[in-house]
């Protein structure tokens, strides 16, 4: 799909539709912390933390498990079908949550763990790529802001339903935001474009095996690939809140501490793609995982208002920077800025790397176990994603 001239009228408006689709779909996962607790205190208290983590876990690796195959249909040319199928599933799902019974782990792993994340996994890769076909020379910066829609979710919904689910109870509270999420997904759905072709000759797609054949994106899988990219990093999303308030912290900023770790990644994701036109995603994106793996052993040193708001905005800042830029980077091993399996080679790494995501918080809440031992899944995210920057860095 060749690129048109630099962004113009077209792909600024579909750079705010996949704003607000990132904003309603990957920015609802980012307030699964909020879930976590609650299901753990209140609602599936007949479970362990580690079994409710399936849920989480699951809708977080859905959305690079389908990476390869959305990414594939995307270059060949299934954007739109890719992006309406994936809303309607995404928010019939979450209206499906509403309707789940108290300790009836079965409704609610199928509608927000299987249902929501196939709904995102529809969309994920589509929204992101479609905006590297709009620009050339700011590339990573319009991928930056379309991942800032992410953090922007993961800012507003954790204070709605934190909210909403002690003024109005679980259903009512995931049904508003429900509609909240119908309008968001309708508007972006109609913002977005294609970039009008160039020519009149269609590329061919690429074979994904031809991909292996090149030795720089062979090494940067090679890189990802043992589990490390999601295995760690993403432990404070879904735990920050419930090691807060267990910890005593005051219950409001407890319950504001996802809020803030997700306002400063929005930060993170604008300003790190920012710089990364100058300074290359690569050099960028190895420091950046660097800081937020020892961020994550600073979880253990939360013990009031003041260490939380500092974890909660350091980790914030770099781990948002860290997912932008690493799409980022990945996009930066297509062969020119018009190749058509842009999507298809980033997908592949995400897909390959996503079973990260689906083991992660189950073992960290294994390691968790009933009686909260904190140090242990600490432990372990920040090791697992310390080593992926050293996997970043030999590769």
């Amino acid at each position: 799909m060749p690129v048109e001239k630099e962004g113009g009228l077209r792909g600024w408006m579909t750079i705010a539709g996949a704003w607000l689709i990132q904003f309603s779909t990957f920015g609802y996962v980012y307030s699964y912390g909020v879930y976590q607790d609650y299901y753990t205190r209140v609602f599936l208290t007949n479970h362990t933390p580690s079994s409710i983590a399936w849920i989480g876990s699951f809708q977080l690796m859905m959305p690079f498990a389908l990476g390869l195959v959305s990414g594939k249909l995307f270059d060949a040319g299934y954007f739109h079908h890719l992006i309406v199928l994936g809303s309607v599933i995404f928010t019939f799902s979450l209206f499906m949550v509403s309707l789940a019974q108290p300790n009836q782990y079965y409704q609610v792993f199928l509608s927000q763990g299987l249902g929501m994340g196939l709904g995102i996994g529809l969309v994920f890769v589509p929204t992101a790529s479609i905006c590297a076909l709009h620009f050339k020379r700011r590339k990573a910066l319009a991928t930056g802001i379309v991942f800032s829609g992410s953090s922007a979710g993961g800012l507003v919904f954790p204070i709605m339903l934190n909210h909403l689910l002690l003024s109005k109870g679980y259903a009512n509270a995931v049904r508003y935001t429900a509609y909240i999420v119908l309008g968001c997904l309708t508007i972006g759905n109609l913002l977005m474009r294609k970039p009008l072709p160039t020519n009149t000759q269609k590329p061919v797609p690429p074979m994904i095996a031809s991909f292996f054949r090149e030795p720089e994106y062979l090494m940067t899988i090679l890189g990802y690939v043992s589990f490390l990219m999601f295995y760690g990093i993403f432990f404070p999303v879904v735990y920050l809140q419930l090691y807060a308030v267990l910890h005593k912290v005051d219950g409001n900023l407890a319950f504001y501490s996802l809020a803030i770790l997700n306002a400063c990644s929005f930060v993170g994701r604008i300003f790190g793609n920012f710089f990364a036109d100058t300074y290359g995603a690569w050099n960028l994106l190895i420091p950046t995982t660097a800081i937020a793996g020892g961020t994550i052993w600073a979880v253990l040193g939360v013990h009031d208002e003041a260490t939380l708001i500092v974890v909660a905005m350091v980790y914030g800042f770099f781990s948002g920077a860290w997912l932008s830029l690493s799409f980022a980077a990945l996009g930066s091993l297509a062969q020119s800025p018009s190749e058509i399996g842009y999507a298809a080679r980033t997908g592949l790494v995400l897909a390959i790397s996503s079973l990260g995501c689906l083991f992660a918080a189950p073992t960290q809440g294994a390691l968790l176990s009933r009686t909260y031992l904190w140090i242990r899944p600490i432990a372990f995210s920040s090791v697992s994603t310390l080593s992926l920057m050293l996997n970043l860095e030999i590769s």
